[in-house]
């Protein structure tokens, strides 16, 4: 399989005060479409920008990044939005539902964002919230919703647009053992049907369900650590 995502040199600073900050120091990393991929290190390594540029919320002040074999250094601000909501979808740690919102509206809003018509986008939001185990949730709120179930929601709005990428940082941040252990379990599914997956975690048990490991440490990729996921796929679902 070919690159998915590919950054070659990349760097990128941060203006604090009178100084600039260099947070990510001439990275390269090329990852494979279908792959599922942890990011470690320290806090102030580097991992949430490295995150933030995959996910084309941010650009990089030097080298090359592409997503799906496209440039992105040269794209305008309206073409980075678009292939942000066709390419890429987010779960957070503390999963960023709409309190008033349904399961199944909270669902509908990456297509509502795209302008997709909403004679299709109640039956694709049901099929992805399906498709995670909450066909029976489909009508309720956050505040009706265990952790789990809320996480699931996130999940099934990252899938709604179909995008080619999944970015999840902490994603059992603010879960307990078993039921961060239930998100991994899918995401490892999620992963086996085809779905890239780059994740950041702190957690090294958490890491080792994905089947790289990349380590940060002062804004580099630390050489020679970079490893694969210490649990065995079968056992992982």
């Amino acid at each position: 399989m070919g690159s998915i995502i590919s950054l070659e040199g990349v760097r990128k600073s941060y203006r604090m005060g009178s100084e600039d900050l260099l947070v990510l120091k001439s990275i390269d990393l090329d990852i494979r479409k279908g792959d599922f991929i942890s990011i470690m290190g320290p806090s102030g390594s580097g991992k949430s920008t490295l995150m933030n540029l995959i996910g084309l919320l941010d650009r990089p002040d030097s080298g090359r990044l592409a997503i799906n074999g496209r440039e992105v250094s040269s794209l305008n601000g309206r073409e980075l939005s678009l292939m942000r909501g066709k390419e890429i979808g987010f779960v957070f740690q503390t999963f960023n539902l709409v309190a008033r919102m349904s399961a199944l509206k909270n669902v509908e809003l990456p297509m509502i964002f795209r302008g997709l018509p909403g004679s299709s986008r109640a039956a694709t939001a049901k099929r992805y919230l399906e498709e995670v185990g909450l066909a029976d949730r489909i009508s309720h709120r956050p505040n009706e919703l265990s952790g789990g179930q809320r996480q699931r929601v996130a999940i099934a709005r990252a899938l709604v647009n179909d995008p080619s990428i999944m970015l999840a940082d902490e994603p059992t941040g603010n879960l307990d053992e078993k039921t961060g252990e239930d998100i991994m379990r899918l995401f490892v599914e999620l992963n086996r049907r085809g779905r890239t997956i780059v994740m950041v975690t702190h957690n090294p048990e958490v890491a080792a369900y994905s089947r790289r490991v990349i380590r940060l440490k002062d804004g580099e990729i630390v050489p020679g650590i970079t490893s694969a996921g210490s649990i065995d796929q079968e056992s992982r679902i």
